[in-house]
């Protein structure tokens, strides 16, 4: 029996304390960082109930991760950190995806993908969509 295989939950079992839904929250402060964040925009940007979005405010504040000054959220440095990386992440799923379905991408695919990626594998997409952009001369 090969003890590799596991089940799905097994697989995405988050070892850290930073859940995808949290990951989504982090990437979308970084890219409204140059905007006025308020849970009131944040909600509309995420499309989620106002009171869901100040409870996961409160627990990304509580990892240090985002603070809040004249109400306005912010990212610290730690969540400056992560928040680029999830946002890097996202653009090269996304690059990816365009050239390889072109017509038929759909930006949901990116959402339901990004969670999932490791970074050796995220490395390699990016290098071969420079490549497959570096060949259509695009």
């Amino acid at each position: 029996m090969n003890d590799n295989f596991y089940t799905l939950t097994t697989y995405i079992h988050n070892k850290n304390k930073i859940t995808y839904p949290m990951e989504d929250y982090l990437e979308m402060i970084y890219r409204k960082k140059k905007e006025k964040i308020t849970i009131t925009s944040l909600s509309h940007d995420l499309n989620i109930k106002k009171s869901s979005c100040s409870k996961m405010i409160h627990k990304l504040k509580d990892l240090n991760l985002i603070k809040i000054e004249e109400n306005k959220i912010l990212l610290t440095s730690i969540g400056l950190k992560i928040a680029y990386n999830l946002y890097h992440r996202h653009q090269v799923l996304e690059h990816f995806l365009k050239n390889l379905n072109q017509e038929n991408f759909e930006l949901a695919q990116v959402e339901k993908l990004e969670h999932f990626i490791d970074e050796v594998t995220l490395r390699n997409l990016e290098k071969l969509t420079n490549q497959i952009i570096k060949q259509n001369g695009s």
